[in-house]
């Protein structure tokens, strides 16, 4: 295992954790997020501030891992988010939805480039018409 799988790894540990701190230490001060709901997130407290969104929204939100890859200084890791939303929702500055109480479980993607032990550039893939759906906010897709 190499430096970037052990970073990663010690993000997802820190997610399931809500470890702010530890979460915290494993991004660069100047590191770059980027997700396709909120777009770009610069530094290492914007990102940090994203995760904890999550955690508001879903305290009791787990990574389900579906496949681990690490290819030179770059992991990735597939899985299932999977968490229920019992806690405001902020979807964009100034736009919060109230808690649904729904649960789900939505296909995730991340790619994090780590330097120096340190992610410096993540991406968060995710499913957003599965996760709007899943809380109620636009119709269930057909899978026929």
């Amino acid at each position: 295992m190499g430096q970037a799988r052990e970073v990663m790894d010690r993000i997802t540990t820190a997610m399931d954790q809500k470890d702010r701190e530890t979460l915290a230490r494993c991004y660069a001060s100047d590191a770059v997020g980027y997700g396709p709901d909120q777009g770009e997130l610069r530094g290492r407290d914007a990102i940090v501030g994203y995760f904890a969104d999550f955690w508001e929204a879903m305290p009791d939100v787990h990574y389900e891992h579906t496949a681990r890859h690490e290819s030179g200084n770059v992991a990735i890791d597939e899985g299932i988010i999977v968490g229920t939303n019992t806690g405001p929702l902020h979807l964009s500055p100034g736009d919060t939805l109230q808690p649904t109480g729904k649960e789900l479980r939505v296909r995730s993607c991340d790619v994090a480039t780590v330097e120096n032990g340190e992610v410096t550039s993540h991406h968060f893939y995710f499913d957003q018409v599965e996760f709007l759906s899943q809380l109620g906010l636009m119709p269930e897709l057909s899978t026929h």
